[in-house]
Parts: C-alpha cells; structure tokens; sequence
C-alpha cells in the first residue's frame, strides 16, 4: 500500500499501478519500509552489505553472534524485498542466511509508474511502480524476459516500457517466416519477387491490425525477474 499525497494536500491510498494519479496530481508519494534483521555467515556481509544497498536499504547495525555468524539491522523498503530478496539472500549465503522483519514507517521515495506495452498497446497487468533511479534498468529487464517468453508472431512485436509517455526501453520479437517461394523452381525471379512482395505487404496488414496473445505462463515468470 502507497500513501500518495496530492497537490491539493489530501492523501490517496492505492494498492494498483493503475491507481496512480496523473503526475501532475502527485506532491509527493511515501511507500511502506521494514525493519529487517538479517542472519548471515561472516563471509557472506560484504556481499549482504552490496544487496542491500541494491535494494535501496541501509544497514542500521551489525552484531557479531558467534565466530561464524553476525546479524545485520537493516532498514529497506517493503516492495524491494517481495520478490526475489530471499532467493538472492539464500544464494550470497549458500542457504545459511535467513531473515525475518517487522513493518517500520512510511519514507517519501521518488517513485513513478512503469507500464510495459505489447505490439504498442499496454498490458495493465505488467504495469509496476518503481524507484526513478531503477525505471531503465528494470524496463529493460522487463522487456528482455518478455522477449524470452511470447511466442514469435507472423510479423514483428514491438516490447516497450514507458513513463509517463517516455519510452525508457525496447526490445523486438522477430517475425517467423514462411517460405513461399519454396515451389517456384529454376529461374523464375519475378514470380518470387512478387510473392515476396505479397508476403511484406500481408505481414505489414497484420502488424497493424493483429493482437497478441500473452500466455498465462508469461504474468507469473514476469513476477519472479525482479531483479
């Protein structure tokens, strides 16, 4: 949950993207943190320390348990860590680290909404808000996963993020092609010069008015590349 402060000063909760007022509505926008006390091997904390500086987090503490292990305070915002923070934090500490944590305050971030258009038409589903700071590089993730997942069309698919009508990345699906030239034999250029011409012209047509189907499988593999 956001707490979004308007410029009229009254403050809007949202829970969606899509919710997010116009920006020029927004004074400014606060996002829920958390107090985390992460438990790691002793030489795993400069890799720790690295993480969650990634994550936007700040290390308040760090206490020695035993000769092999610390516990680190940290303060992070809540959105930071619910996706792949455990998977990265197992990985740094080859599966000793553990964390657990309590809600904390609400800390004005700089944070905009990212949407994620398919074939130049936007897919509600993949629009996220993120930090200003991280909006290309997680566009570009986004859009390089996509790239991976939908399946080839008979033209080619535009993947795009975008803020605020800015396009901050971009990645194309190439088209298949069928070859419609395979029974024309011997020297019979200009018959395949115009099928091929045909075949550019029908791929155009279809680029402008055709769809893309997004498998269910997509939403859920889109969910675990926060990175």
């Amino acid at each position: 949950m956001y707490k979004v402060c308007l410029t009229d000063g009254t403050f809007k909760e949202i829970d969606n993207p899509l919710e997010l007022p116009g920006i020029t509505e927004i004074d400014h926008i606060e996002e829920p943190t958390i107090l985390a006390r992460i438990m790691a091997p002793n030489d795993s904390i400069g890799d720790m320390l690295a993480l969650v500086s990634e994550k936007r987090g700040i290390c308040n503490n760090t206490e020695t348990i035993d000769e092999t292990r610390v516990m680190l305070t940290c303060s992070l915002p809540l959105n930071e860590i619910l996706v792949d923070f455990n998977d990265r934090l197992k990985s740094i500490t080859h599966g000793y680290g553990s964390m657990d944590y309590d809600m904390a305050e609400y800390q004005t971030a700089s944070l905009q909404r990212m949407e994620i258009m398919v074939n130049a038409e936007t897919v509600d589903a993949f629009s996220t808000i993120v930090h200003v700071e991280k909006a290309e590089a997680r566009g570009r993730v986004l859009c390089e996963k996509l790239k991976e997942i939908l399946p080839r069309q008979m033209f080619k698919v535009a993947l795009q993020a975008a803020v605020g009508g800015k396009i901050i990345a971009r990645e194309t699906i190439s088209a298949m092609r069928k070859d419609v030239t395979a029974k024309c034999y011997g020297g019979d250029i200009s018959r395949k010069k115009k099928l091929l011409d045909k075949q550019k012209k029908g791929k155009k047509r279809m680029k402008q008015i055709g769809s893309v189907s997004i498998p269910q499988e997509a939403f859920v593999q889109i969910l675990k590349s926060g990175s």
